[in-house]
């Protein structure tokens, strides 16, 4: 039965209430069953954003100013809109904005700045989409419309009839150093410069390049004049300059003009992006929005997400489809284009030089940690060929920089987070088939991290090289003496073993697929470090010293300094490369499956931090794989819902949705560089997936969408499977995969 809340509808009305959605989800669109306000509250940490899947610029409403860490720019609690911001904030993260602008239309210049020229709104006038967002602005009767493509905007703003003039304003999010915005009355044009700065390693240091605009506007303008935040608290007001063309500031400079309104009483805007030059936003600009046919925009946007979003069809009409296409939506955001349409783009860790991507489309904003597990696998399955060109990127980036980068985010090196997995997504690409990179480079870098130190104590603080190699290439283990310096997080010290452990593994495997037998042994052998963490007596990831001796007093169930956004109890699990060894160290299946179970029932699992994301899997290399579809099914119904709130934690660049598409296909990638997944349970009753060169393959599970999530057999073009896993050829190759479910589990055969 449908039940909605009146609280619940002042959020939702926008987008669609859940029963309404129920009932229309056959007849539309999957683009049009995107909720693109799932995660603005709560911890989701998500944003509305309109343009294109991987778009270097998303276009946003903002109700929170400027660059700050851990602020995405929306937050549908919020009750004040600021403008329409090109944002490239890592949707669902909590790291920060950075090369950002914003827009504003306004109905009088009596008030500037985010703050203080801000509008109320009403969540019932907006309408927000993938590729479109509306509202009313309630304070000056303005509405406005916004769209996007890959590095460009156009926003349309109708004022009250009868107002003779209108006013825009442009205000660099300036988050450090010195800020420029231009009015250029010659060419019509406003453009701005904000340099960029680094978080993590190299905190507040420049990143080597900025974020460059330039708006155009569809009738001629005045200029107004030019603003800068007064320093100090912001309630000061900002600091005017009538009649100036250009302002520098370290204090978020701002530019206005004025309109004699036309008749239609609407002022359009194209916006241009870049991140190497306001000539290259310009040209960017003139290649994308070639017109002014805002409808014409929206419809190019709305086409590419439609090829994005229609690599899966799904049948029928449960309203799950909802969760399905807004997590999906969410897993294409990132990596983000940073090259302009020429392919120049900033290099990285680079000086304000430039670089040319040749053949390719280069891209950063990688949060590897998060998204090795799931957004590139689904990527390898989907989207291929852009997966390809981010294996290329991060290529470049190791050529560049000197060493493979761990996280690279805004460009730079950052340390953040623990482990070495770039090569993860390397090396699961190749696995897969995916050619046409030089997987020696690769490998090189790849090994080069594994094995070699930078060679001053200045680039390695920059980020450079993996955090605490000595230690952990001496003893087999990082002791927790080694309190890990010029890292993200310190200590992190058992997190970072089991990590490592894994990265060996991937260099093993393409060691040698690569013919370098001697390198892929070594590593190999590294692989198995995971059991100098584990500590036998207790069967617990455990913290553990120089001298071998184990760190006291212990609970696994806690989190600990040793241990990064998780337990012991659940990093315990993280030994992906070796399950089945895993599993006789912990005493065998049955104890395993109890240990399962205690993290499962009352115990510390964290479906909102990615460690957790492929425990449930683990059931089926143990023999009970009827576990694993109960704990699927009970995270996909349970931590993922269709409203504001609906993340149970952070969506770290989309890695949160891409668990919920995989599962929800009925499978997962436990061990990335692998070409395995592991069965889960379907989650609808009929799906199909476009696997590339026309090949389709049905997914069949009936019963699913009713509750039935038990498997009581599986078969693969006509062929029964009797095996926990299916393999990436055989999921490219199409056809049809029929699952026969059940609601009580298949205590007859374990394997299918």
């Amino acid at each position: 039965m449908c039940r909605l809340l009146v609280p619940t509808i002042l959020i939702l009305l926008a987008i669609d209430s859940p029963c309404q959605a129920a009932r229309n989800a056959s007849a539309r669109a999957n683009v049009d069953q995107v909720n693109v306000m799932v995660g603005t509250t709560a911890d989701g940490q998500t944003f509305p954003a309109t343009g294109v899947p991987f778009a270097m610029t998303q276009w946003t409403p903002q109700t929170r100013a400027g660059e700050v860490k851990c602020v995405p720019p929306y937050y549908a609690a919020d009750t004040r809109i600021q403008g329409f911001r090109g944002t490239h904030f890592l949707s669902g993260s909590c790291a920060q904005d950075f090369g950002s602008f914003t827009i504003m239309p306004l109905g009088n210049d009596r008030r500037l700045g985010s703050v203080q020229a801000s509008s109320a709104f009403s969540h019932a006038s907006e309408r927000a989409s993938p590729y479109r967002y509306s509202v009313d602005l309630a304070d000056s009767g303005i509405h406005a419309d916004i769209t996007g493509s890959e590095r460009s905007g156009m926003m349309r703003f109708h004022f009250p009839a009868r107002q003779k003039s209108g006013w825009i304003s442009l205000e660099n999010n300036l988050r450090l150093g010195t800020g420029t915005v231009r009015i250029d009355p010659i060419r019509q044009e406003i453009n701005g410069i904000n340099p960029v700065y680094r978080i993590y390693a190299g905190a507040n240091q420049p990143a080597g390049f900025s974020g460059y605009i330039v708006l155009q506007f569809n009738h001629p303008f005045k200029a107004a004049g030019t603003w800068e935040a007064a320093p100090g608290d912001s309630a000061q007001g900002q600091i005017r300059h009538p009649g100036s063309l250009e302002q520098t500031s370290a204090t978020s400079p701002g530019a206005l003009v004025s309109f004699d309104l036309p008749s239609d009483d609407t002022i359009e805007v194209r916006i241009g992006t870049s991140f190497t030059s306001v000539d290259e936003a310009r040209r960017n600009l003139a290649a994308e929005m070639p017109d002014w046919d805002f409808d014409a925009a929206v419809a190019r946007s709305r086409a590419a997400w439609g090829a994005a979003l229609d690599t899966v069809q799904i049948a029928g009409n449960s309203p799950d489809r909802r969760i399905f296409y807004t997590a999906l939506y969410h897993a294409v955001l990132l990596p983000a284009i940073f090259s302009d349409r020429d392919g120049t783009y900033p290099q990285f860790a680079g000086n304000n030089a430039t670089e040319h991507a040749q053949g390719f489309t280069y891209y950063d904003d990688y949060s590897v940690w998060d998204t090795f597990r799931a957004v590139h696998p689904l990527l390898t399955i989907l989207q291929p060929a852009r997966d390809l060109d981010m294996v290329k990127s991060l290529i470049a980036k190791g050529e560049q920089g000197g060493f493979l980068p761990i996280f690279p985010a805004w460009n730079s090196y950052t340390s953040e987070m623990t482990g070495d997995h770039a090569g993860a997504i390397i090396t699961d690409a190749y696995v897969k088939g995916i050619r046409g990179f030089d997987a020696e480079a690769a490998y090189r870098l790849m090994r080069k991290n594994a094995t070699e130190e930078p060679s001053s104590q200045a680039l390695y603080r920059d980020g450079r090289g993996r955090r605490a190699l000595p230690s952990y290439i001496k003893y087999g283990y990082i002791p927790l003496e080694d309190h890990v310096p010029y890292a993200f997080h310190g200590d992190e010290q058992v997190s970072r073993t089991l990590d490592y452990a894994y990265d060996d593994f991937l260099l093993s495997v393409l060691a040698r697929a690569l013919g370098h037998t001697k390198d892929a042994d070594l590593f190999a052998g590294r692989a198995q470090n995971y059991h100098n963490v584990i500590d036998p007596a207790v069967g617990f990831a455990r913290g553990r010293h120089a001298d071998g001796s184990w760190v006291t007093p212990f609970n696994p169930s806690v989190p600990v300094s040793w241990i990064t956004e998780a337990t012991p109890y659940e990093y315990t699990f993280f030994v992906p490369q070796d399950i089945p060894g895993l599993i006789a160290m912990l005493h065998g299946p049955k104890a395993f499956v109890a240990k399962l179970d205690g993290l499962f029932d009352g115990g510390p699992y964290d479906q909102g931090n990615e460690p957790a994301h492929h425990i449930a899997y683990l059931y089926d290399d143990a023999g009970a794989p009827s576990k694993t579809q109960m704990r699927i099914h009970t995270i996909m119904v349970k931590d993922y819902r269709d409203a504001t709130d609906g993340l149970t934690g952070n969506d770290d660049a989309g890695q949160m949705s891409a668990w919920y598409i995989m599962s929800a296909l009925g499978f997962y990638a436990v061990t990335p560089g692998t070409p395995r997944y592991s069965i889960g349970t379907p989650h609808f009753n009929d799906l199909t997936l476009n696997v590339g060169d026309g090949r389709q393959l049905h997914i069949h599970a009936q019963g699913a969408e009713s509750g039935k999530f038990y498997i009581h057999s599986i078969r693969l073009n006509g062929t029964l499977i009797n095996r926990t896993y299916l393999l990436h050829s055989e999921i490219i190759s199409g056809g049809q995969l029929v699952f026969e479910m059940s609601d009580h589990p298949n205590t007859e055969n374990t394997g299918y």
